[in-house]
């Protein structure tokens, strides 16, 4: 699921900024982070907005799988000093219908918000 978010993604991207897969930020690594310059101008020639994007599949149930993720996204909004994050959940089990795996929600955590997909 990763890879196929990060080919839809490429497509916005490529109008000036870059995704970065993997990155690693001190002992962890974020799924996606996407580099997008301030300005309009070149990065690293300008500032630069950071985007985490951290991607679940929720084995251990949507609760706990949100939970432990929007912690981890936390985290790594801190080490990159991203101003926003978004935690994708993938919910694959077959008992599910559409209405109850796709949705957006936002949650704070420490004084920050992140949005949480369901797909």
């Amino acid at each position: 699921p990763q890879l196929i978010l990060q080919a839809f993604l490429q497509r916005v991207v490529n109008g000036g900024g870059r995704i970065e897969r993997e990155y690693g930020l001190g002992r962890g690594r974020t799924d996606l982070l996407i580099l997008w310059p301030r300005g309009g101008g070149p990065a690293p020639d300008t500032e630069t907005d950071r985007f985490v994007i951290e991607c679940k599949v929720a084995h251990k149930g949507l609760d706990r799988t949100i939970d432990e993720g929007v912690v981890q996204t936390a985290a790594y909004m801190d080490r990159c000093a991203a101003r926003t994050g978004h935690l994708v959940v993938f919910d694959r089990r077959a008992d599910r219908s559409w209405d109850e795996k796709i949705f957006r929600r936002d949650v704070d955590r420490d004084g920050r918000t992140i949005t949480v997909w369901g797909l």
